[in-house]
Formats: C-alpha cells, sequence, structure tokens
C-alpha cells in the first residue's frame, strides 16, 4: 500500500568550517572592490595640473588687473582735471552772475524810481512799472507809449535795466549748463574711482590667498622676467651706442660739405632734461599711489608731470595727452629725459635715463624705480618742449 506521507523538505546541511571562510573571503573582496571605486570617482574630479601652471596663471591674471587699473586710473586722473577745471570755470560764472545781478537790481532801482515819479505826475491807470517790468508780449505797446514820455535820463535807465536782464539770464543760462557739466565729471570721477579700487582688491584678494610656497614660485618667476629685461635693455642700449657712433662718423666724413642728411629728431635740452632726470632719481623709493602728482607719492604720469615741471616745462595730466607733448622720436634714438611710453592704450609712462633704463612708478605696492624699458611693450617715445 503505497504511503500517503509527505517528503520532508531537505535542509542545507549547514557551512563547513572550510564553506564558511570562502564566503566571508568572497564578500570582503566584493566590498573591497566597492570601496575601491568610490575611492576612485571621488578622486576623478582633483585637478591634474601642476602648481607651477597654476601660479602663472595667477600671475597673468594680476597683471592684467593690475593694467585694468592703470588704464581705469589714467582715466580717473583725465576726469579729476575736467572736474577742477570745470569747477573754476563754475566759480567764476557764479561770481559774474552774482556782479550782474547786484548790476540789475541797481537798474531795477533807479528805473523803479522815475516809474514812481511817472505814477504820481501822471496819473498813469497802470503803474509804470509794472508794465516795463513786464515780459508779456502784451504789453510791448504800452511800454512804448511809456517810453515816449520819458526824458533822456529815464530812457536810458530803462535801457540799461533791459541790457542788465538780458546779460543775467545769459549768464545764469551758462551757469546752470557749467553745473550740469560739473556733475556730470563728479559722476564720471566717481565711476573711475570706483574701477581702480575693484581691480586692485581683486588683485590684491588673488595675491592674498596664496601659499608661501606659492608666492616663493611667483617671486622667483618675477624675478626670471626682470632678468631676462635688463638683458634685452643692455643689447638696445648697444644697439644705440652704435646708431649713434655710426651717425657721428657719417657727419665727420661728410664735413663741410652740407651733404649729409638732417637728424631725424631735434636733440634734447640737456640742461632742463638733467634737471627732470634729478627730481626723478630724488623720488626713488616713494610708494606708488594711484591718481597721485607727489611730493610724497606718484603715479607714473604724476611722475613724470612733476619730473619735467621741476625743469621748467610744463606737461598735461594723462599719458594719453603728454605723448602729444612734444616731438616723437624713435627707441633707437632715444636721449636722457624722454618719455617713454607702454601698451597699445598708452596706459604707462616712464622717463627714459639713458643705458636702456627708465625711472618710472611702476603699480600699486610698488615704489618710484629704476627699470629696464624692456620690461614692458613700447608704444612710442616723447621728447618734451
Amino acid at each position: 500500500m503505497a504511503s500517503h506521507r509527505k517528503p520532508r523538505s531537505r535542509i542545507p546541511a549547514p557551512l563547513t568550517g572550510h564553506s564558511r571562510r570562502t564566503a566571508v573571503g568572497f564578500t570582503t573582496a566584493a566590498l573591497a572592490s566597492v570601496t575601491l571605486l568610490s575611492q576612485s570617482a571621488n578622486a576623478a574630479p582633483a585637478d591634474p595640473k601642476p602648481a607651477a601652471q597654476s601660479i602663472e596663471k595667477v600671475k597673468e591674471k594680476v597683471d592684467t588687473l593690475y593694467h585694468q587699473a592703470e588704464t581705469a586710473t589714467q582715466r580717473y586722473n583725465a576726469a579729476k582735471e575736467r572736474t577742477e577745471q570745470q569747477r573754476g570755470k563754475v566759480d567764476k560764472l557764479l561770481d559774474s552772475v552774482a556782479q550782474r545781478t547786484e548790476k540789475l537790481n541797481e537798474a531795477r532801482r533807479t528805473l523803479g524810481t522815475y516809474a514812481a515819479a511817472q505814477y504820481r505826475d501822471g496819473g498813469m491807470a497802470r503803474s509804470a512799472a509794472t508794465l516795463l517790468f513786464s515780459n508779456d508780449p502784451q504789453d510791448v505797446f504800452d511800454q512804448s507809449h511809456l517810453m515816449d514820455r520819458m526824458t533822456g535820463r529815464q530812457k536810458q535807465a530803462v535801457d540799461d535795466f533791459q541790457t542788465q536782464r538780458t546779460k543775467a539770464a545769459k549768464e545764469r543760462g551758462k551757469a546752470a549748463e557749467s553745473l550740469a557739466s560739473l556733475t556730470a565729471s563728479q559722476k564720471q570721477l566717481k565711476v573711475q574711482k570706483k574701477t581702480v579700487q575693484d581691480k586692485l582688491t581683486e588683485a590684491r584678494r588673488l595675491l592674498a590667498n596664496l601659499t608661501a610656497k606659492e608666492k616663493a614660485r611667483l617671486a622667483a618667476i618675477e624675478k626670471k622676467k626682470a632678468e631676462e629685461a635688463r638683458r634685452k635693455a643692455a643689447a638696445l642700449a648697444e644697439k644705440q651706442r652704435q646708431e649713434t657712433a655710426a651717425r657721428k662718423k657719417q657727419q665727420e666724413q661728410n664735413g663741410d660739405s652740407g651733404s649729409g642728411s638732417t637728424a631725424p629728431s631735434a636733440p634734447a635740452d640737456s640742461s632742463k632734461a638733467a634737471q627732470a632726470i634729478a627730481f626723478a632719481k630724488a623720488q626713488l623709493g616713494k610708494p606708488y599711489v594711484w591718481g597721485a602728482t607727489g611730493p610724497s607719492s606718484f603715479d607714473c604720469s604724476g611722475l613724470t608731470q612733476a619730473a619735467w615741471k621741476s625743469a621748467g616745462i610744463s606737461l598735461p595730466r594723462t599719458t594719453w595727452d603728454q605723448v602729444k607733448a612734444g616731438t616723437r622720436v624713435s627707441t633707437s634714438q632715444l636721449q636722457p629725459g624722454d618719455l617713454v611710453f607702454f601698451y597699445d592704450d598708452i596706459s604707462h609712462v616712464g622717463l627714459y635715463i639713458g643705458d636702456g633704463m627708465m625711472i618710472h612708478a611702476p603699480k600699486p605696492g610698488d615704489v618710484v624705480k629704476k627699470a629696464p624699458i624692456t620690461e614692458m611693450p613700447i608704444y612710442g617715445s616723447v621728447r618734451p618742449s
């Protein structure tokens, strides 16, 4: 007889020691693999660039910010100069308006005296003063009628009043226009000041975030750049000496024949150039401050302006105007005292002192010092006169 008992389910045998170790080992390996994959994924975004490239990038940004700040400084200098000129013009106009107003009031008092007399003596229905002081075109006929009844002195008083009133109105209009122009210049001055401050703040922030090691690397890059500029300046100075000697020899060979070519540029006034250089040397070590013209600090164009002022020659305030104040000369024909301008936007200037060197006020955080003219791209040069 068949059994109706259900077959019992097979229960897996417990893991033996060997099997248990095999399972644990597999699990540990799997976990280790997941951990390694996780670490690899987290490490993937790391910046592979070396520190040297990062420092050079920072230097490039800082140099750009300083250049932009110097360009904005020249705009600030121009706006400040316009503001000062406009303020002087407004002050003069306001003084003139005050004087003209006093003359107008005097004419009004004189005319009032005559008008009152006319009213008393003539019994006019309307006051003469009301007619004469009116701007209403409808009163012109009545004014003309009243003028016919006046004496010569009274007519002169009326003419004087009307003249003074017209002039006062014109001068008030000029003063209003000048005040509006002054307000616009002051706004532009404020904008350029903020631009300079923002650029310098960003440059200082970038430098402040560098570690001591990164700052040392940056200093090394700057030193290498300065050495290269000095080598180029020495080569330029040697080329200048050779060209000068060649020109002198050519002049000697030409003798008195008069067949020699004329000099391409006027010679510098050595005494005045020497005075300008002496002034600049006396400023060595003084801090660069944007917008400053001395005596305790300077920006680049403030220094060159002050240097030539000491020699009796007045230069404009900005680099953009100084580059027009004199005779243009080539780099190969530079003489001590010449002004050397830099960058395509003519945002920097230095005073040439010979041998490929200049004295200039470089940038914020630096001081007035000697430097090779080859450390920046040269735009052109000018000999003040």
